[in-house]
């Protein structure tokens, strides 16, 4: 591979370091690496006799490409299969994106599709009934956003098996009409199971497209380094594939998900399927992680909480793992030197997370561990400071940090008002000396770092300049928040090597329309991709 120089325009070599060594107006790489700044940049492209590939940044910026510390490719990419109900404003919506794709493909044994949004009912409680309408004895089964919820319909129950005489499984609930039938909502391990055991699979090729399509957004975003942050042993093969035949543009990490009933048999499972993955020597798949599901969301009433709910005294969520079984099985997988990642909303599942951390971090003291909890959406101020103490990366989904439709209708009035301030801590976590990563956990919301950069730095809507800020004391700066897309997220990835433009570090890069952290927070959603660069090879040019 030639030198290729980046010159006329900005270069951000690193956020949130000293001003000194922001900033310079040329680099070069040389074999996936970088090699030069500056004059020394430039005087490459003379020492190369012409053969060096110039790019001109037309006034733009080239930075460090960010990264998703906590996504769900293969869902999102095959949210595009079936009906479109995401873009449903109501109800009516989605009933009527559903007979639209009944009705172009009148010949599918099944409708799946994803995903609704809850706050189109009371409780985000949905009835097989409405489905039948439209669908007819057609089994249809629909996602919500947060991905722990499903809708379906009566012949997708009767399918299932699922009547008035079936009790809930083990960590799930399925929601009841008065008279116990079934409603048609199902809720955590209720509606993984369904999906796992009842509905058809989609094809490999199916799958593998999915990923492709996946990964060729996020190059054309600007994105290189993605979290798979749910995967169960027949992906393995999907993402083999994708890697052999050259589909994936970005990089994936591999989360293998452990299972609170039977992960004392996966610990072998999981030391294979990574050595697997490691012998494909695919550079861009990697599987060095193991996701612990806590709990599940608030807007379900299923996230562990300390203390009741404050619309429902009896309830504090539906936690997956007790903690004796949760430090067990977290010291089990730290000893075979996984990477640790754990879903954690409400207080008490981030509580649990960190004392099973710490319970792993003086079990092994002498090594470095990169674990994370992910989302970390209700905090108790109590635990702000264990993080940084502990050395747990704490990966937030900063575009939840707004008072949207969903915090106004369910969270807030299952939360309480006191908790309600107990939501996304960035500013608190980060000030702590905490290492703090972002993600985006799409398809619950968008894979893309603009918007989410910029909610992180307002915590507000960024479409809408006049909103007011919710919890304003923890809101970031620009380059905090673009620094826990590279910086934190390098750390995530186990990549001390990427992060950073510095030299010899490697050519992760995109080249934007404007520096992310000097343009005014809420046009950081306008700042257009203009290229992407994986190790110095391009993924993306607009």
């Amino acid at each position: 591979m030639g030198v290729t120089i980046f010159t006329g325009g900005s270069v951000l070599i690193a956020a949130n370091t000293a001003a000194s060594s922001l900033v310079t107006h040329a680099l070069a790489v040389r074999d996936g690496v970088v090699v030069a700044h500056g004059d020394e940049a430039l005087a490459l492209a003379e020492e190369s006799n012409s053969t060096a590939e110039i790019i001109d940044l037309q006034g733009g910026t080239l930075a460090p490409a960010p990264g998703d510390g906590h996504a769900h490719p293969m869902f999102g990419g095959l949210e595009a299969l079936g009906p479109n109900i995401r873009a449903a404003e109501d109800l009516q919506g989605i009933l009527d994106a559903v007979a639209e794709w009944k009705a172009a493909n009148p010949d599918a044994k099944w409708i799946v599709g994803g995903s609704y949004d809850s706050t189109f009912t009371p409780r985000g409680e949905f009835d097989a009934r409405w489905l039948d309408e439209v669908t007819g004895d057609t089994p249809t089964i629909l996602r919500a956003w947060d991905y722990h919820t499903a809708w379906v319909n009566s012949a997708a129950l009767k399918v299932g098996g699922i009547t008035a005489d079936t009790p809930d499984p083990e960590l799930g609930r399925i929601v009841r009409r008065e008279d116990g039938s079934p409603l048609g909502t199902l809720q955590e391990s209720a509606a993984n199971n369904f999906l796992a055991n009842v509905v058809p699979s989609f094809t490999l090729e199916q799958r593998v497209g999915a990923i492709e399509a996946a990964t060729q957004r996020y190059a054309a975003q600007g994105t290189t380094w993605v979290q798979d942050a749910w995967v169960e042993p027949g992906d393995l093969e999907v993402y083999f594939e994708a890697a052999k035949q050259n589909r994936l543009h970005a990089r994936v990490n591999l989360a293998f998900r452990a299972d609170p009933l039977t992960w004392r048999d996966q610990v072998t499972d999981f030391i294979a399927a990574r050595n697997r993955v490691r012998e494909t020597g695919a550079e861009r798949l990697t599987g060095e992680t193991v996701k612990f599901f806590l709990d599940g969301v608030v807007e379900s009433h299923t996230a562990a909480m300390l203390e009741p709910y404050a619309d429902r005294p009896d309830e504090r969520g539906l936690p997956n793992w007790t903690p004796d079984e949760l430090t067990e099985a977290l010291k089990a997988f730290d000893a075979e030197g996984f990477q640790l990642h754990l879903h954690a909303i409400g207080d008490a599942a981030n509580r649990y997370a960190l004392d099973g951390l710490e319970a792993v971090r003086e079990s092994n003291p002498k090594r470095e561990h990169n674990h994370v909890i992910a989302h970390v959406a209700v905090l108790s101020p109590e635990d702000v400071e264990r993080f940084a103490k502990l050395d747990v990366i704490a990966n937030f989904e900063p575009y939840w940090a707004q008072c949207d439709a969903v915090m106004l209708e369910l969270t807030t009035p299952h939360l309480g008002h006191e908790r309600e301030h107990w939501q996304y801590l960035i500013g608190s976590v980060s000030g702590s000396g905490a290492t703090v990563s972002f993600g985006s956990d799409w398809p619950v919301t968008t894979p893309d770092w603009r918007p989410a950069l910029a909610t992180a730095v307002t915590r507000h809507d960024p479409t809408d300049p006049e909103a007011e800020s919710w919890i304003p004391e923890e809101r970031v700066s620009a380059a905090t928040a673009f620094a826990a897309y590279t910086t934190g997220i390098a750390r995530q990835a186990l990549a001390p090597n990427r992060g950073t433009l510095e030299v010899g570090k490697t050519a992760d890069l995109v080249w934007l329309s404007a520096n992310p952290l000097e343009i005014t927070p809420t046009n950081i959603p306008s700042i257009e991709v203009r290229g992407t660069w994986l190790a110095g090879n391009a993924t993306y040019r607009a």
